[in-house]
């Protein structure tokens, strides 16, 4: 409505303060031709002295809303507003920029080595399977345990059970069934379990269907392997010699050329400067990518490449002679592991990882496996840099060689050639067992299988957990007869059966293994009604007990996961290290008994330290809740003590050349936030 077109409203009167009323019907203009100016005025006039009112128009609200009365509380609040917003952004801006990165699943968990033939038997016919593993879930979470890698299920001959693989793209029916295996990996997400898998890609099967195609010259195929010329009765192409001893030649008669196999006869080397043969092994990736699974153990990735030269590999005695070379310790393997262009390889590998890593926690993991020895530089090779991914870190094999000297200064030699020799920045990671190497409770003594659980948990980085270590299995007696392993069929010395035997679940009919049959693949170890996980879920001094504690205790404990990792001491029978980080009121004293004997250690020096110091957890269950002097501090052969302790003195601070972090954060406790620092 426009003013101009008002008219006066006889009806309405406006109380005024003292009382007195005004009546608006009054003011009606004398004469009908008089300035429409003057009238317009008027009523302006009588709407300034009129308070706000229900229903009022809005040509009337506007005229209010403009006094200062209403103006200005309208003004502060929106500026207050824009203040308040402006400092919640930058908060959460000064926030993200502080704080450090988040920990990855492969990361915050062990990593579970379950080896499919041996774990779980589901269908009675003595050999484990994917539905085995599905039944045996709770165990993993029982144990604090988020990432399980499983190792090969794909269709093979099992010349090899399983890293001989003839169909990359199948389950082989020993193990199970596509859906099987879609059941388990959607039951192990549902629990918020990560799958890793066995990758092979150095070799295939001599029964895949590349090999034949290559064999008979098809000219797609004719070069996805690695040949040369040769004959029936001559000598070899040169003196290069298999993993499993004897000559990495094999010759083939249908298509009159040697293969290599750098592993079994039966297990060809696929030929990686061939780009097709690349594009099929992303292709592959891809395939099991897309189904979901979690990540990837890369296998013997040091021998993807050969040098195309084919010369004749140094021999480390060169007074021996050549035709005595049989075996892969008598040469230097300078032209068939760690060539040129492998990484390159890795790094493809990774980046097509990575276009699946873009959904929010569901980062696809990359671990390498390649056993260097003493040539450690060129395991770190393995690592990502800050300008080109490759694996999240090579598995670390080295504490495998615990058992060759019992001392605390051999443990913090072990533990430092890693530590020394990892890039900056980079994440660590421990193995003590797996499907190759003897158990550690056999190759070490049961007497110190505690305490090398306490060291894998509580060193930091990732701990690799090979099944039945979290129990102190054993490895079994094989004889000749029982040899399964074709390692142990060419030197039943270097059989790795011992190491494979059946899951020790319970004390009933095989070990819980296998309920409906009396054969096992292997045989189950003597000892399995003490030994096996109903028996020490009940006991709470049993070493599986004392595995979920540390394994629960690194989860929840900021030092043991972020902090910072100090030597203090080592000497011929004690290894001792501090778990600690800034800011954080706790901090933890390692102290592990890796001698023959019991001795006290004096760790007085550590002026960090406080004079008393209190056991969390010892392997020795009654020394558990004590309260010892620093001066004093009593363990026996094979104990470990998991010491607490509370100071604002930091070790790292005076002693940086004895510690190590992976990546620098601080705990602020009055908001219960990491920063970084």
């Amino acid at each position: 409505m426009e003013l101009g077109k008002w008219s006066p409203n006889p009806g309405f009167q406006d109380a005024e303060p003292d009382g007195a009323s005004d009546n608006t019907g009054t003011a009606v203009p004398d004469d009908k031709g008089s300035n429409a100016g003057a009238v317009e005025s008027d009523m302006i006039e009588e709407y300034t002295q009129i308070k706000p009112y229900a229903g009022m128009p809005k040509e009337v609200l506007l005229m209010y809303s403009s006094q200062a009365r209403y103006r200005i509380p309208r003004e502060i609040l929106f500026w207050l507003t824009v203040a308040c917003t402006l400092a919640l952004v930058a908060l959460t801006v000064t926030l993200i920029a502080l704080s450090p990165r988040c920990m990855s699943w492969w990361q915050a968990s062990p990593v579970y080595q379950v080896y499919p033939r041996s774990f779980r038997d589901s269908d009675g016919d003595g050999v484990g399977d994917l539905k085995g593993i599905q039944e045996q879930l709770d165990h993993f979470q029982y144990l604090n345990i988020k990432s399980v890698w499983i190792s090969p299920f794909y269709r093979s001959p099992m010349r090899d059970f399983g890293y001989d693989v003839e169909d990359f793209q199948a389950i082989d029916p020993l193990f199970g069934t596509m859906q099987d295996f879609e059941e388990l990996l959607a039951e192990m997400h549902n629990k918020g379990l990560k799958l890793i898998m066995d990758f092979i890609p150095n070799h295939t099967s001599d029964r895949h269907r590349w090999f034949n195609l290559s064999r008979t010259g098809d000219p797609r195929y004719r070069d996805y392997y690695v040949w040369a010329d040769c004959n029936a009765t001559g000598p070899k192409p040169n003196n290069w010699v298999s993993v499993f001893g004897n000559s990495s030649w094999t010759y083939d008669e249908f298509r009159g050329q040697c293969y290599l196999h750098q592993f079994l006869k039966e297990q060809p080397d696929l030929n990686f400067r061939n780009p097709h043969v690349r594009k099929e092994m992303i292709d592959i990736i891809n395939f099991w990518l897309k189904k979901g699974v979690d990540g990837f153990r890369m296998d013997a990735v040091k021998h993807l490449l050969e040098a195309p030269h084919l010369r004749d590999e140094p021999q480390v005695d060169p007074k021996k002679p050549p035709e005595s070379v049989t075996s892969e310790w008598d040469l230097h393997h300078d032209y068939t592991t760690s060539q040129l262009g492998l990484h390159d390889l890795l790094r493809e590998w990774r980046a097509e990882m990575d276009t699946y890593s873009r959904e929010p926690g569901r980062y696809r993991f990359m671990v390498t496996e390649s056993y260097d020895y003493h040539e450690v530089d060129k395991t770190m090779m393995y690592y990502s840099t800050p300008l080109v991914k490759e694996s999240d870190f090579p598995f670390n094999f080295y504490l495998l060689d615990l058992p060759q000297n019992t001392s605390g200064l051999w443990v913090r030699h072990l533990v430092n050639l890693w530590m020394a020799n990892m890039p900056q920045g980079r994440w660590a990671n421990w193995v003590v067992g797996n499907h190759d190497k003897s158990r550690i409770a056999s190759s070490a003594g049961q007497t110190y299988t505690r305490v090398i659980n306490m060291l894998l948990l509580t060193l930091p980085g990732t701990p690799t957990t090979y099944y039945g270590e979290e129990i102190g299995m054993e490895n079994i007696n094989v004889t000749e007869s029982q040899i399964q392993d074709p390692a142990g069929k060419y030197n039943a010395s270097a059989s790795r059966d011992p190491q494979r035997s059946p899951m020790q679940w319970s004390n009933g009919t095989n070990a819980g293994f296998s309920n409906n049959t009396n054969t096992t693949w292997l045989p189950v170890h003597p000892d399995y009604r003490s030994v096996n996980v109903e028996v020490q879920k009940k006991d709470k001094d049993s070493v599986l007990a004392q595995y979920s504690f540390l394994s629960n205790l690194r989860q929840s404990e900021l030092p043991f996961l972020r902090g910072w990792f100090c030597y203090v001491h080592a000497d011929a029978t004690v290894f001792a290290y501090i778990r600690e980080m800034d800011g954080h009121d706790r901090a933890f004293l390692m102290v592990l008994n890796f001698g023959r004997e019991s001795v006290d250690t004096d760790l007085s020096s550590v002026l960090e330290l406080p004079d008393q110091l209190k056991v969390v957890m010892s392997t020795n269950r009654v020394n558990d809740d004590k309260v010892l002097q620093k001066s004093h501090i009593p363990t026996e052969a094979g104990e470990g003590l998991v010491i607490q302790y509370s100071t604002h003195s930091r070790f790292h601070a005076a002693h940086p050349g004895q510690c190590y972090v992976s990546e620098k954060a601080c705990y602020l406790k009055v908001m219960d936030i990491l920063h970084k620092c």
